[in-house]
C-alpha cells in the first residue's frame, strides 16, 4: 500500500453527467480524494455544458476537449485517442464514468486498455434495445468495470443475469442527491416561471434530443405531430436541443401549439419541471427528476430503462394509453448514493 495522495480521473461530456458528477466531485474533495476532471466536449454550448458547472459548483475542467458534431465511431475514437494520453499523463488510481454516452464508453476503453480500474455510476441499466447506441455502451461499459454503483435492486439483477458479481453494489440514485439540494435553491434562484409568465400546473414541459427521434424524419415528423396535439390541450414548453432544433429546421417542421425556447441551465429547468401538470421526453435521467418532484411523465420512447418508474404509475411510454396504479418508489435510495459511492471508493483505494 502507498501513501500518495489518492487520484481519480472522472470523465464526463453531457448534460447528465455534469448533474450527477456534482455530489460526487464535493464528495471526493471532502475525502482528500484529487480529482482530474476531463469533459470531452460532448456538449459543447454554454447552456449545456459551462452554465451547469457553473450553477452545480462544479470546479472548472482540468482538460476541456470540443470532440462533438460527428458520427458514433468518428466521435468515439477521437475521445478514446485523447482520454488515453490524459491517463499516460496523469497516471490516475481510478476512472470515474457516468451513465451511457460516447464519454463513457471511450473513457472506460481507454483505461481498460491501460489497466487503470474503471468505477462506472448508474451501473447495470438495461432498455434491452440493442438498436441504441446507449444500450450498446451500458453493455460495454459494465463489463469493463471494476466498480458498478447501481441505482437500483433492477440494476443487480441485469448484472447478474450478465455474470457480473464482483464488486457491484447498490448505492441508491445520485440524481436524487442533486434533486433534493437543486430544488430549494431552484425555489429562491430561478425566476423562470415569471420570464415565460406561466402558473404553476397550468403547462407542460418537453424535451427531446435523442438521436433516434430527431435523425429519423419520419419519427421526428410524428412525435412532432403528436406533441403538438397535445399542446393543444395544454400550453408546452420545449427548450430546444442544438440538434433537435436543426432537425426541425432541416424538416420544416412547424408546430402551432409548442413553444420552442432557448436551453436552460439545470436550476431554471429543475423549477420548470417541478411546477408542471406533465413532462414529456426522451432523457433517461429526467423521467426520474419527474418523479422526485411527483410530476407524471410520458416518455417519447418504445422503451425505458427505468421500469419502475412505469410499474409505480408515474410514467408511461407515448404510444401506451394510461398509467398503471400509482404508488411511491423506493428504489432510489435517501439521498446519499453519492457519499456512500465515495466510500466504497475510498475503501478500493486504501486497499490497493
Amino acid at each position: 500500500m502507498t501513501n500518495h495522495i489518492k487520484k481519480v480521473l472522472t470523465i464526463v461530456g453531457a448534460r447528465p453527467q455534469f448533474i450527477k458528477a456534482a455530489p460526487i466531485s464535493r464528495a471526493l474533495r471532502e475525502a482528500g480524494i484529487k480529482e482530474i476532471l476531463l469533459h470531452t466536449g460532448q456538449h459543447f454550448d454554454d447552456a449545456m455544458s459551462a452554465q451547469f458547472f457553473r450553477e452545480l459548483d462544479i470546479p472548472s475542467p482540468d482538460y476541456h476537449f470540443a470532440i462533438h458534431g460527428l458520427n458514433h465511431g468518428a466521435m468515439t475514437g477521437r475521445m478514446l485517442e485523447a482520454i488515453e494520453e490524459v491517463l499516460l499523463k496523469e497516471k490516475p488510481d481510478l476512472m470515474i464514468v457516468y451513465g451511457d454516452t460516447n464519454s463513457t464508453l471511450a473513457g472506460a476503453l481507454a483505461a481498460a486498455k491501460l489497466t487503470v480500474p474503471v468505477a462506472h455510476v448508474e451501473a447495470g441499466l438495461r432498455s434491452f434495445n440493442r438498436s441504441m447506441p446507449e444500450e450498446i455502451n451500458r453493455v460495454l461499459v459494465d463489463h469493463l468495470s471494476t466498480l458498478l454503483f447501481c441505482p437500483t435492486q433492477a440494476a443487480i439483477a441485469h448484472l447478474k443475469a450478465e455474470n457480473i458479481t464482483k464488486a457491484v453494489f447498490h448505492v441508491g440514485d445520485v440524481l436524487m442527491d442533486v434533486s433534493l439540494i437543486a430544488a430549494k435553491r431552484a425555489a429562491k434562484e430561478s425566476a423562470i416561471l415569471g420570464r415565460l409568465a406561466l402558473t404553476p400546473k397550468s403547462y407542460s414541459v418537453c424535451t427531446l434530443h435523442r438521436a433516434d427521434n430527431t435523425d429519423d424524419p419520419i419519427q421526428l415528423a410524428e412525435l412532432i405531430g403528436w406533441l403538438d396535439a397535445q399542446a393543444s390541450q395544454i400550453p408546452m414548453v420545449l427548450p430546444l436541443h442544438p440538434r433537435t432544433k436543426h432537425a426541425i429546421e432541416k424538416h420544416n417542421l412547424k408546430p402551432h401549439n409548442i413553444r420552442m425556447i432557448e436551453p436552460l441551465g439545470y436550476l431554471d429547468m429543475t423549477a420548470l419541471l417541478q411546477h408542471a401538470q406533465r413532462l414529456y421526453t426522451d432523457s433517461g435521467g429526467l423521467q426520474k427528476e419527474a418523479y422526485f418532484h411527483r410530476v407524471p411523465c410520458v416518455t417519447l420512447r418504445e422503451e425505458t430503462e427505468w421500469v419502475e418508474t412505469i410499474e409505480a404509475g408515474w410514467n408511461r411510454l407515448w404510444r401506451t394509453d394510461g398509467y398503471k396504479p400509482r404508488h411511491e418508489i423506493d428504489a432510489y435510495g435517501d439521498g446519499e448514493a453519492s457519499v456512500k459511492i465515495v466510500q466504497h471508493i475510498q475503501e478500493f483505494l486504501t486497499a490497493r
